[in-house]
């Protein structure tokens, strides 16, 4: 089975994913963001953009996700923001079509709540120091330029399934997914301490610089 967690920017789909990979024996997460990281790396800076536009990266994205897939025999993770249908049928879309069990679920909150989360983020943390009071929800920054045309769209029937988070932390939001797919996950036995600093170790893990 894939888990797909697609949802905005700062929306809590990494925590997720990870917290789901800890309570659950034998899966991965695979994060196709990796992918794209390195067809930007390969491109000169001019000609950089949304690497989602790269039919190399819907390709690459499918068939690394078909290979693990076919091979892997745990439950298979996978955070990422997808809005564009066309894209997401060339990804999510051709892996069903292949015979695979895509779950897919579109975390979902208000935008005055993807903000706070984005200012909590590791990066968040790092940019301030970088840039000074202020740098991390610049308007400039990718994720909050993108957080309105996100919301809306993943907002849609063709995004489905929703689940709302504005009031749910990450280990009840990994629960939800998990039962909605049939899972059954470890129990939780983090306090509230360990669980923060679990999450922050996380979140300084996947802070990119790229």
């Amino acid at each position: 089975m894939l888990l797909w967690i697609n949802g905005p920017f700062g929306g809590g789909k990494t925590q997720v994913a990870h917290e789901l990979r800890r309570r659950l024996p034998g899966s991965v997460v695979c994060d196709p963001e990796e992918v794209g990281f390195g067809l930007h790396r390969m491109t000169p800076k001019q000609l950089r953009g949304d690497f989602q536009d790269l039919p190399a990266w819907r390709q690459g994205v499918f068939e690394v996700l078909d290979r693990t897939l076919a091979r892997h025999p745990g439950t298979v993770i996978v955070p990422m923001t997808v809005t564009e249908p066309s894209y997401f049928a060339e990804t999510v879309g051709r892996l069903r079509e292949r015979g695979h069990d895509v779950r897919h679920f579109a975390l979902l909150a208000e935008r005055a709540e993807v903000l706070r989360r984005l200012r909590e983020r590791g990066f968040g943390h790092a940019a301030e120091l970088i840039g000074g009071k202020g740098a991390a929800l610049r308007r400039e920054s990718f994720a909050v330029s993108r957080l309105d045309h996100c919301l809306e769209r993943l907002s849609g029937e063709g995004f489905g399934e929703h689940v709302r988070t504005d009031h749910l932390g990450v280990a009840e939001v990994a629960d939800r997914l998990a039962a909605s797919a049939g899972l059954t996950l470890a129990p939780d036995t983090d306090g509230p301490l360990r669980a923060r600093l679990r999450r922050a170790v996380v979140g300084v893990r996947h802070i990119r610089f790229v």
